[in-house]
C-alpha cells in the first residue's frame, strides 16, 4: 500500500491500521496526506483498486481570512502552531503524536488550505474503477466534517464516525 502522510507527520498510519488494506493495489492518505493521495491516484499510470481517505484535509468552505490567519500564526511561532495542531488533531482521544511530529513548511500549509476538492477529479479515479472511501470523524476539530460529508457522500462510499476526531479515534 501507498501511504501519504498528514501535514507535519510521519509514521501516523498505525492509528488506522482498522482502516488500511495492506495490499500493492491501495492508496491512502491521512488529511493534508488525502490530497496527495487524490491527485497520486488521479495521475497513477498503473491499477489501484483502492483509494482511502482518512479525514481529507477540506478548506474549501472557509474564508480567506481564516487562511490568512492560519499562515501567520505558523509563520509567527511555528512551534505553538504544531503544538496547538496536533492537540486538535488527537482531540477527541488525546493520543501522544509527538513521536510522529515532522518539519512543516509554509508552503505545505499553504497548498494543504488551498487545495480544492473536485467532484470531477474524483468521478475520473471511479470511472478507471477505483473504490473510493472517506472517513471522517464528527467531533472533528481541525475540518468541518459535515461540509466535508456534504461534499464526500454523494461521490464516495462515506464513513461518519460521530465520537471520533481527525484521528479517527473517540475518547
Amino acid at each position: 500500500m501507498r501511504y501519504f502522510n498528514g501535514f507535519s507527520l510521519s509514521g501516523e498510519e498505525r492509528f488506522f491500521s482498522d482502516y488500511l488494506v495492506e495490499n500493492d493495489l491501495a492508496v491512502a492518505g491521512f488529511s493534508y496526506g488525502a490530497q496527495q493521495a487524490l491527485e497520486y491516484t488521479l495521475h497513477a499510470t498503473h491499477r489501484i483498486d483502492r483509494l482511502i481517505l482518512l479525514s481529507p484535509a477540506f478548506f474549501q468552505n472557509q474564508k480567506p481570512a481564516f487562511i490568512r490567519t492560519q499562515l501567520r500564526y505558523f509563520a509567527h511561532d511555528q512551534d505553538a502552531y504544531i503544538s496547538k495542531f496536533l492537540a486538535n488533531v488527537a482531540y477527541p482521544s488525546g493520543a501522544n503524536l509527538t513521536s510522529c511530529v515532522q518539519p512543516g513548511t509554509k508552503e505545505g500549509l499553504e497548498t494543504l488550505l488551498g487545495y480544492v476538492w473536485e467532484a470531477e477529479k474524483i468521478e475520473q479515479i471511479l470511472k478507471r474503477g477505483t473504490v473510493i472511501e472517506v472517513f471522517l470523524g464528527g467531533k472533528d476539530k481541525i475540518i468541518d466534517a459535515q461540509a466535508a460529508f456534504a461534499f464526500f457522500a454523494p461521490l464516495t462510499t462515506t464513513y461518519f464516525i460521530k465520537e471520533a476526531g481527525h484521528l479517527l479515534l473517540e475518547e
